[in-house]
């Protein structure tokens, strides 16, 4: 393992549990995003945010060169979709929701009143047909919260629309394995807070305007990142998210690709990022010796990169991305080395970059 200057203190721990163990379901993160800026606070020099909620924490605003290092603040969830006479909730997905690992799982439905607790109740299996096993669909799954009929569901304040996450919390597995519904990828926010920390602490004020972008509903389509390009126009951007961990079980690597938490960051080639920057990124990591790997995308990466990529006349951006397990579950897996050297790898990126650089193909 790399000798990094980077390592994660009680602070950021703290800050990270607090952080994840709040819910932000996909249109509704307005609240993460406030203790994501409560944190970030003193080490930028503004904010921006936009009426759809993505912030931004910005380094010299007055810079005319900028450079974007950006995560996605949403999480997948449910939506209220129809509300039984005898009080069963039926939902919808928000984002990329996992049908097969709903059933038996507590979840909080988020009312104007408060939160409401349910959870996704499934047959006991006494009482199927074993021959016959209908497996859970979004056509079946459903939600209880205790109630004797849909009159009585809507006076807890449930009402159709109302946003439903999982209640799933953090924790340290094996003393280095972070686990979370989430991760994927409020980790991102987080990563992207502890560069504008280390900046600060450092001394190592970027000469240009740095924007520290933490986008919305990315879940849904990479929309908060297309709206807050076009409001910042930045001249460059390194974006971080997840990535899958292909070393488990019932995952075909030569259809995948190798990726492994504990191996490093996940640096990705794809058509939407640009090769002078990703190839700037892979010189820093061989210089810093922090261990990185690569990862293949087409056409696109899913991530805001592509964004980013596609916005104003286009915008030379990368992706270094951080290897997780068990994508979309409320057991999602990161290695702590891995967060700890996308924090260093993005620093040393971003510190290396020269005031002015285009990436341009063409010099």
């Amino acid at each position: 393992m790399a000798n990094i200057s980077y390592k994660l203190d009680d602070q950021a721990l703290t800050f990270l549990e607090r952080y994840l163990n709040n819910a932000a379901p996909t249109g509704f993160e307005a609240n993460g995003q406030r203790l994501w800026m409560e944190y970030l606070r003193p080490y930028v020099d503004s904010f921006i945010t936009d009426s759809y909620g993505s912030a931004v924490g910005v380094i010299n605003p007055k810079a005319d060169y900028k450079i974007v290092i950006e995560g996605h603040a949403d999480e997948i969830g449910w939506t209220v979709n129809y509300i039984s006479e005898n009080g069963f909730i039926y939902v919808i997905r928000n984002g990329g929701s996992d049908h097969q690992i709903a059933t038996s799982k507590r979840v909080d439905i988020h009312t104007d009143n408060g939160l409401v607790s349910g959870v996704f109740g499934w047959p006991a299996i006494h009482t199927r047909d074993r021959n016959k096993e209908t497996p859970p669909s979004t056509d079946n799954i459903f939600i209880d919260v205790g109630a004797q009929s849909g009159a009585e569901v809507e006076s807890m304040g449930v009402h159709v629309g109302c946003p439903i996450t999982y209640s799933d919390t953090f924790g340290i597995l094996n003393g280095d394995k972070f686990v979370c519904r989430a991760l994927d990828n409020r980790i991102g926010g987080f990563i992207i807070a502890e560069v504008a920390r280390r900046f600060a602490e450092t001394g190592d004020k970027p000469g240009f305007g740095l924007y520290i972008v933490n986008s919305v509903q990315e879940e849904v389509g990479l929309r908060g990142a297309a709206m807050i390009a076009e409001t910042i126009t930045p001249d460059a951007a390194i974006v971080t998210d997840v990535t899958h961990d292909t070393s488990t079980p019932m995952i075909e690597q030569t259809k995948a690709g190798a990726i492994k938490i504990g191996d490093g960051p996940a640096i990705t080639h794809a058509p939407s990022v640009q090769n002078r920057l990703r190839q700037h990124i892979v010189d820093t990591a061989k210089r810093a010796g922090i261990p990185f790997q690569r990862n293949a995308k087409s056409p696109g990466t899913g991530t805001d990169t592509d964004s980013f990529a596609a916005s104003g006349r286009g915008v030379p951006s990368a992706l270094v991305a951080l290897p997780l397990r068990y994508m979309h579950t409320t057991v999602e897996m990161v290695q702590r080395s891995d967060v700890e050297h996308v924090v260093e790898l993005m620093y040393q990126s971003v510190a290396d970059i020269k005031i002015g650089e285009q990436f341009s193909y063409f010099e």
